[in-house]
């Protein structure tokens, strides 16, 4: 797949298993969500969005927006190169860059997308960018905090609620 093999020839070494992302890194993640948005299909909102997103091996998927003419059969970027790395076995991200075409503010994942990026994980990066490169760094705890997640499923539940009608 062409985007793995983009970041094996431009991550660090010293980055493998690292959290964190170099400045390096996140300059070639946003460019990569740039070029994903560029095969957005949008036909109808006319409005692209791309993602790239680094495994914490350092591969990177790319996603773009699939619009439908039943609207809400779309599917978003972030969840598009999300599921396209799950498909191929990774559940572990380090960060994920998201662009479109807005140039007064850094896009934003919608709420669906957040709590679909939640699923992997409360502590990774999330890079918001304009089309100029600048870009705004957060973590997903904090596009989505007091979140639900797959631990919350195994916590202590209470059956056989009495009612007290």
């Amino acid at each position: 797949m062409d985007e793995a093999q983009f970041s094996e020839e431009v991550m660090h070494n010293k980055e493998a298993g690292s959290r964190h992302a170099s400045q390096e890194t996140v300059k070639n993640l946003i460019k990569q969500s740039q070029e994903a948005k560029q095969r957005a299909y949008c036909p109808y909102s006319k409005f692209g969005v791309g993602a790239a997103l680094l495994t914490l091996d350092n591969h990177v998927f790319t996603g773009c927006n699939v619009e439908n003419a039943c609207y809400n059969l779309g599917v978003c970027a972030e969840r598009n190169a999300i599921s396209k790395a799950v498909s191929e076995g990774y559940t572990s991200f380090k960060a994920i860059a998201i662009a479109s075409d807005l140039n007064d503010q850094f896009i934003s994942p919608c709420g669906g997308c957040r709590q679909f990026m939640r699923e992997f994980g409360k502590n990774w990066d999330v890079y918001l960018s304009k089309p100029d490169g600048s870009y705004l760094k957060k973590t997903v705890n904090e596009l989505l905090p007091v979140s639900f997640g797959p631990e919350d499923l195994s916590m202590k539940k209470v059956y056989n609620i009495p009612n007290e009608c």
